[in-house]
């Protein structure tokens, strides 16, 4: 497979994930938050937006992780393995964050008091953040080294 297939392969996941991240912290959780002024009526909003995309997410990033992978092991030059093993590294750490989300934190979120939901809500911010910088950073780094090539 020619690896600007799999470059391109990598990069739509990562433009994704990286657009999604950005999209929910830059303003579906403010306003979210601003629109919904009874907390139940917006802890139930936020779990029917995130109910079923734990497994879109675990394709994206398997995605990621395997054609990263791949680039690693059939670059035509050492730049591409050298950018794609940072970036695969940093989508296996957004990954471990994302699944500590998603059947530690989540879980937990579902049934804590409503006094407890702001703390929640503050981990999963950050949590999210965490992401965004992972994936992102894996994706301006493999963007700019597959335009550059």
């Amino acid at each position: 497979m020619p690896i600007v297939i799999l470059e391109a392969v990598y990069l739509l996941p990562a433009a994704v994930w990286t657009g999604s991240m950005t999209y929910s912290l830059a303003l579906v959780q403010p306003r979210s938050a601003q629109f919904f002024t009874d907390d139940d009526q917006l802890e139930d909003f936020i779990t029917v937006l995130a109910h079923g995309n734990r497994w879109r997410v675990l394709a994206m990033a398997a995605t990621l992780i395997a054609s990263a992978a791949a680039i690693i092991a059939l670059g035509p030059w050492a730049g591409a393995r050298v950018v794609y093993g940072i970036a695969l590294a940093l989508d296996v750490a957004a990954t471990a964050v994302f699944v500590h989300v998603s059947w530690r934190h989540w879980p937990a979120r579902v049934f804590a008091l409503p006094e407890e939901r702001p703390g929640f809500r503050r981990k999963l911010r950050i949590s999210a953040r965490a992401i965004l910088l992972l994936v992102g950073s894996g994706f301006v780094l493999t963007l700019v080294a597959s335009v550059g090539h």
